[in-house]
């Protein structure tokens, strides 16, 4: 992790300091009708880990009244019947943007798509998971060669590649996430979705808000908020898939800076402690600025 160094003026206040971070995108949503699961946002880090078994980002060097720019990636939405889910969208902050997820693909028509973690594949035979983005996240799921299987595909997690289904028959899980500790707390971000199916055992999302799969007729469960969680994939017969839970950007900095958080965004910064503050936006497109 890159030291939080904060130059200090005359007047007590940073004239540059290092500001350590988490972006996250939103989840990918999930296909339906035994459609693909959804594939996590992609996530960079400056702490702890990083998406796709990448090296730790840099922290920046920012500069006090500057604004910089932040979004928050909302989640991809899950398609009905049997089309391909949506992709997430992009989270940023500064020079920093983590790509969102990848969508699922539908039970009969178009390919999961590439994305921070990549979409899995619905249940047919030999089809293709999406790709994941170098340092941001994995691949989701491709569906094996060999007999039909009525059950979709995991989606690709930050932290490894969606499961694929197996006889039984069994969907396949969503890709586990990445822990990051920048809140102080170990919090796993950005797994895939589990695949969907007819009957029990449905698909498990992945740690890191990726929503489980779902049985005959029924909805796919959505990513978690604020975790960049893939969607779960829909039941047969029509069952929709899940949409992808909304991205999260957390900021770490001296607690000789103070930010603001301008108009458009929601965002939230936490009692100082052990030298430094923690902000967590959680939705919006707007400018941060520090005195």
């Amino acid at each position: 992790m890159t030291p939080m160094l904060g130059i200090m003026s005359s007047g007590g206040y940073p004239r540059s300091f290092s500001c350590n971070y988490l972006v996250v995108a939103g989840g990918g949503g999930a296909g339906g009708d035994l459609g693909g699961a959804g594939g996590g946002g992609g996530l960079r880090s400056t702490v702890t880990a990083t998406g796709g078994g990448g090296s730790l980002e840099s922290a920046l060097t920012l500069s006090p009244s500057t604004n910089y720019t932040v979004t928050v990636g909302a989640g991809g939405a899950g398609n009905t019947g049997t089309t391909n889910g949506s992709n997430g969208s992009n989270s940023v902050f500064s020079t920093i943007t983590s790509v969102g997820g990848g969508g699922g693909r539908g039970d009969t028509g178009g390919v999961p798509t590439t994305g921070g973690s990549g979409g899995g594949a619905d249940s047919a035979v030999s089809h293709a998971g999406g790709a994941g983005t170098a340092n941001q996240g994995y691949a989701g799921a491709n569906s094996p060669s060999g007999s039909y299987v009525q059950a979709g595909n995991g989606g690709g997690g930050a932290g490894a590649v969606g499961g694929a289904h197996s006889a039984g028959p069994v969907a396949g899980n969503g890709g586990v996430g990445v822990a990051v500790s920048i809140t102080g707390s170990s919090v796993y971000y950005a797994g895939g979705g589990g695949g969907g199916i007819f009957a029990i055992p449905v698909g498990t999302g992945g740690a890191g808000g990726g929503g489980n799969g779902n049985v005959n007729l029924l909805a796919g469960v959505n990513g978690t908020a604020n975790t960049g969680g893939g969607g779960g994939g829909g039941g047969t017969t029509g069952g929709d898939g899940g949409s992808g839970g909304s991205g999260v950007v957390i900021l770490k900095y001296p607690d000789t800076a103070t930010i603001t958080i301008g108009g458009g965004l929601t965002g939230s910064t936490a009692a100082p402690s052990g030298g430094f503050k923690v902000t967590t936006i959680t939705a919006g497109t707007g400018n941060v600025s520090w005195s």
